[in-house]
């Protein structure tokens, strides 16, 4: 979840550079990430936009700013075993510590360069996507058909 295209096409290239065959979405701000994640909108359909694996948040987007993106994701039952990498330029100590207060489950600094891209989006997908195994996400029903 990134509103920079650089960044997005970027990443797209290091995850396919490294091998990873998951297929990415990307949303341009913390509202489209929210209607994503909740399946609401232009992204209802499950099948053509499943739910994440595990979601790579920037933290200055537009609309709704990471923070409060995950602040929202944890706040929902069925997305707590979510994994969630903050992905971000910052390194502000104070952005990081208030990331993982928020539920992040790690928080990685955005590269200068392209191999470094590469090599992080490598072991981001070895980890999170090849060998963490984690509790599946709860599937929230559908509005109107049944209730949390």
């Amino acid at each position: 979840m990134d509103d920079d295209e650089d960044d997005i096409l970027l990443t797209r290239k290091a995850f396919a550079d490294s091998g990873l065959a998951n297929p990415i979405f990307a949303v341009r701000d913390g509202e489209e990430a929210v209607l994503y994640l909740e399946g609401f909108g232009p992204f209802a359909n499950r099948a053509e936009f499943p739910l994440p694996q595990m979601v790579l948040l920037d933290l200055k987007m537009p609309k709704i700013n990471g923070f409060r993106v995950l602040k929202w994701v944890r706040a929902h039952e069925h997305f707590k075993t979510l994994p969630i990498v903050v992905f971000s330029n910052s390194t502000q100590e104070r952005d990081v510590t208030k990331a993982y207060e928020l539920g992040a489950n790690s928080f990685l600094v955005k590269p200068g360069d392209i191999g470094t891209l590469r090599d992080m989006m490598k072991s981001i997908a070895s980890f999170w996507l090849h060998h963490n195994h984690g509790p599946a996400l709860k599937r929230r029903p559908r509005w109107g058909r049944a209730k949390e």
